[in-house]
């Protein structure tokens, strides 16, 4: 080893033991009224055996959204990036002459990312395997994961929020139904993206002047469910300055709305079908039609990550587990599959007590879930020295410039220089990812922050990246 080598290895080892936050950080912290007893920082450099700082690093703390990077991270390892979901159709009856005599079945195994486009390329096949009409019901089978995965509980009381939609086996479109808000010349349109006509619009929203702002506390909604009807009215003003805008609302149960979606899409396909919906598995003597197969896993951890999707990372750790300890999954079952990954990998909760990593959903969406910026941050750094580095990078915002830290740091030179995912909810705020210095060397970085001011540390946060990114 040179001298200069064994003096730089020196240095970073001097560099390992600070504790003390950036100047810039703490007082950023300071300002926001965030004490620093509430914060857990880690950074280490992707190809050095030891952290350069470390404050709390092995106290337990709830992540918020950036959970998903451990349930992606694990996904990634453990069903490779080229994992592909399916789903199948089959039927109970013939089909002659264009006609199914008999019940159409659909089989969903967890699909994350199946939409309707996806929906209407399935049926699109089974029309040109012969069916025009089918004359008898639409059967869906769920049974790949249980029941009531999640105890029909919902994070807030926001129940009609797409966010708060439960797993499902077959899921189309998340369950939501997509409203687009924008001003068209003297009033505001309200109109969904994906009309169904179970589905009425009560609009009732005024336009107003003036900046955008929080448009969502601006406006209010109220969903009344008939049957197989849903009424939802809109109340409150609405900017120009806004352009447009989407509200994500889960209004039917699964099957209800994939049911709905089947009907709108198969009539457009020149389909006919007037029969019921029924949830049931589908018969061992079924005939099994086709098999529709999604985009890898390696595509779908973009849109897990990127906009931090909820739903869809519950259902990854739903996979995981039925891949590994067998259908129906659970959500016990998919976080000992994520717990049993962490030791394979030498990466254990250990030394912050029994209790230190809380896994509920794998999603963040949560008050209980926990976990250290430390086992955070070394995990990071076993998944950049992995195979699945390229595809696990990918899959998290592009500081400045897409997904949820779009709008961050777009004037500093750390523009586009990070990968960083973030986490918020109520007095939780975190920040997660890696980071490039000024002469391209990575590093990975974690900031977790507890307390009733946390959504107001983003600048401490910000400084944060900066600090790394500004590091020789």
């Amino acid at each position: 080893m040179t001298r200069f080598a064994l003096f730089f290895c020196l240095i970073l080892c001097g560099l390992s033991v600070q504790a003390e936050l950036p100047p810039t950080v703490a007082k950023a912290l300071n300002e926001a009224g965030v004490p620093q007893q509430n914060v857990a920082v880690y950074v280490q450099a992707v190809d050095s055996p030891m952290a350069i700082l470390k404050h709390n690093a092995d106290k337990s703390m709830n992540p918020a959204s950036v959970m998903k990077m451990v349930t992606t991270n694990a996904a990634l390892d453990l069903l490779t990036p080229a994992y592909r979901w399916k789903t199948e159709l089959y039927h109970d009856g013939q089909i002659k002459n264009w006609v199914l005599t008999g019940n159409l079945m659909v089989k969903g195994y967890g699909d994350p990312s199946f939409k309707a486009q996806d929906f209407w390329r399935l049926l699109m096949s089974l029309r040109q395997a012969g069916v025009k009409k089918i004359t008898g019901d639409l059967i869906i089978d769920k049974t790949y994961f249980a029941d009531s995965v999640d105890n029909g509980q919902s994070f807030d009381e926001e129940k009609w929020r797409a966010y708060n939609a439960q797993p499902s086996a077959f899921s189309v479109n998340g369950r939501s139904t997509s409203f687009r808000f924008s001003a068209i010349d003297d009033a505001v349109s309200v109109n969904q993206e994906f009309e169904l006509p179970e589905v009425t619009i009560v609009n009732r929203m005024k336009l107003a002047q003036g900046e955008c702002g929080n448009w969502r506390g601006k406006m209010q909604y109220d969903v009344q469910t008939h049957a197989n009807k849903a009424v939802v009215t809109f109340n409150g003003v609405y900017s120009p300055s806004c352009g447009e805008r989407f509200l994500e609302l889960s209004l039917f149960d699964d099957a209800q709305y994939a049911y709905f979606n089947f009907k709108r899409l198969w009539r457009d396909l020149g389909g006919e079908f007037s029969g019921k919906l029924k949830r049931q598995t589908i018969p061992t003597t079924a005939n099994k039609l086709l098999e529709q197969a999604s985009e890898p896993l390696g595509s779908v951890v973009r849109d897990i990550n990127k906009w931090s999707n909820n739903l869809m990372a519950r259902q990854l750790l739903l996979t995981m587990a039925a891949e590994k300890y067998g259908a129906p999954a659970t959500t016990e079952k998919g976080v000992a599959a994520i717990k049993q990954w962490l030791l394979a990998n030498s990466l254990s909760a250990g030394d912050i007590g029994p209790d230190g990593l809380v896994i509920e959903n794998g999603s963040g969406l949560s008050r209980v879930e926990r976990i250290s910026a430390g086992l955070l941050g070394k995990m990071l750094v076993r998944a950049y020295l992995s195979p699945v580095m390229p595809e696990f990078i990918a899959s998290m915002p592009i500081l400045s410039l897409d997904g949820t830290v779009k709008g961050r740091l777009q004037d500093s030179a750390s523009n586009g220089r990070a990968h960083l995912k973030t986490g918020s909810i109520n007095g939780v705020s975190a920040i997660a990812g890696y980071v490039l210095d000024a002469n391209g060397h990575r590093h990975v970085m974690v900031m977790l922050v507890n307390h009733a001011n946390a959504g107001a540390s983003r600048d401490a946060q910000d400084a944060l990246v900066e600090w790394v990114h500004q590091l020789p």
